[in-house]
């Protein structure tokens, strides 16, 4: 109590249980953008700005070429579909106000839109990583299973393993977005991020936060480790069956399919613990580096996916010149 009350100036206005929850959910709050970098942001915002258009533009060209081509209506599309919608919500959920930040200076965000952009923020990322999960069961199944594939991966269950991702992601964010609402706000409003970021955020309670920081370092660790297992537990039966197989070009097909996922995966997971391990535990790493990693960690990923995805898989391709193609007129 008399920590809150030190650093709280108007403890004795918000001390009654209703002044302070009206006080409560007036607050707002001011995001710093990259700090130590200010004088840069209308120079920063335009790379950013080119990263969401190309996010954009090939996240929506893989959801049209799966939703017009027949020949693409498989798991391993709709999966990839699913990444695509991900991506976009990842990246819908930051940049926008980044770029307000950058050339509007548009710096206050309200207190209940922090949070809603937190958990977006979040639990995206957590979807994100079973979806990659999701992917290499399809290519276990494809490669060391195929005569069953179409009965295991039936239109039914690849519906459940995408409400099950979302409601993975739900239930992991909503008790951090719970508890950190409910912690006092009463001292400064400024995060030194770009956007409502979990540890940035935390820094400004006036109480112990330690639960909600525990448990979002905790959480996250335990989700990308078990994912991470698991999908390194698949590529390795995936190994082991290409490399049993007689033809050389079966062979080479198998790596191939496999390779734009491995590439995806690697992307995703290298820059994302770099990210949270940074802000959580490099305290020798200079802020601006950390809050430039995070920002990276959430624009990049959702560019590169359709890029990576639609160079290394020959069935995209061919599908992205059957929809874009010149038409001939019937003779």
């Amino acid at each position: 109590m008399q920590e809150l009350r030190d650093k709280c100036p108007w403890f004795g206005l918000c001390r009654r249980k209703r002044e302070y929850l009206l006080y409560y959910h007036l607050l707002s709050f001011s995001l710093m953008g990259i700090p130590g970098l200010e004088a840069s942001h209308a120079w920063m915002g335009i790379p950013f700005c080119s990263m969401y258009i190309i996010t954009l533009l090939g996240n929506s060209m893989i959801l049209l070429i799966v939703t017009l081509d027949q020949t693409l209506h498989e798991p391993m599309y709709y999966f990839l579909c699913m990444l695509a919608v991900i991506d976009l919500v990842m990246a819908t959920s930051i940049v926008p106000k980044m770029l307000g930040i950058f050339w509007l200076n548009s710096v206050e965000i309200a207190f209940d839109a922090c949070f809603t952009q937190m958990f977006f923020v979040h639990s995206v990322t957590a979807a994100e990583s079973g979806v990659l999960l999701a992917m290499a069961f399809d290519r276990y199944v494809a490669i060391c299973n195929p005569l069953r594939y179409q009965a295991i991966l039936t239109h039914q269950m690849v519906t459940q393993i995408g409400l099950a991702i979302l409601l993975r992601a739900a239930l992991f964010m909503t008790p951090v977005t719970w508890m950190m609402k409910r912690l006092p706000y009463c001292g400064s409003n400024v995060i030194a991020h770009s956007y409502c970021e979990h540890m940035a955020v935390v820094k400004l309670a006036c109480a112990d936060p330690r639960a909600s920081s525990q448990y979002c370092v905790v959480g996250s660790t335990l989700i990308v480790g078990t994912d991470t297992a698991f999908i390194s537990l698949s590529y390795r039966m995936i190994l082991q069956a290409v490399l049993r197989l007689a033809k050389k070009e079966a062979c080479l097909k198998a790596i191939g399919t496999c390779g734009a996922h491995l590439c995806l995966m690697l992307l995703y997971y290298v820059s994302g613990m770099a990210s949270i391990y940074t802000q959580s535990f490099g305290q020798g790493v200079a802020h601006r580096t950390q809050v430039l990693l995070a920002d990276l960690y959430l624009t990049l990923p959702p560019m590169l996916n359709p890029v990576i995805y639609s160079m290394r898989t020959k069935q995209v391709q061919d599908a992205v010149l059957k929809v874009s193609g010149p038409k001939k007129d019937p003779v």
